[in-house]
């Protein structure tokens, strides 16, 4: 068993689909058409960092609710956590790509972490080893 998709609401596909492809190196599985229970138009977007299991279903927001989650799905909080094995060039890459970083980069029990905001706004751990 395990979680095969978790969702990431979106306000468009194609620029969310560029951050997380371009800069943050995942690879896109699968973009397809698809429809909405009312019969709409939309696209089932799956991304997911190379070699793992997970991935990230990309929605685009549909509807008053879904539009004020974009960018805080997690209610302020850190919600999704990139792990990483090299910390320093992959946090080097992010900021030479223009991620916004909240926290710069600390050493904790768990590991190396920065909070970063991704393209909605919300906030992730990149994680390595310690130093």
């Amino acid at each position: 068993m395990h979680i095969d998709l978790v969702a990431l609401i979106v306000d468009e596909y194609d620029p969310a689909i560029a951050f997380f492809t371009g800069v943050l190196g995942f690879d896109l599985v699968e973009d397809s058409p698809s429809l909405t229970t009312d019969g709409r138009a939309k696209r089932w977007v799956v991304v997911r960092p190379p070699g793992a299991q997970t991935g990230i279903l990309l929605a685009r927001a549909d509807g008053d609710d879904q539009r004020t989650a974009v960018g805080n799905q997690a209610a302020g909080r850190v919600g999704y956590f990139l792990r990483v094995d090299d910390f320093d060039a992959v946090h080097r890459r992010m900021l030479d790509a223009g991620v916004v970083f909240v926290r710069e980069p600390r050493d904790e029990p768990y590991g190396r972490v920065a909070v970063f905001l991704d393209i909605a706004g919300n906030r992730w751990d990149l994680l390595g080893p310690q130093h």
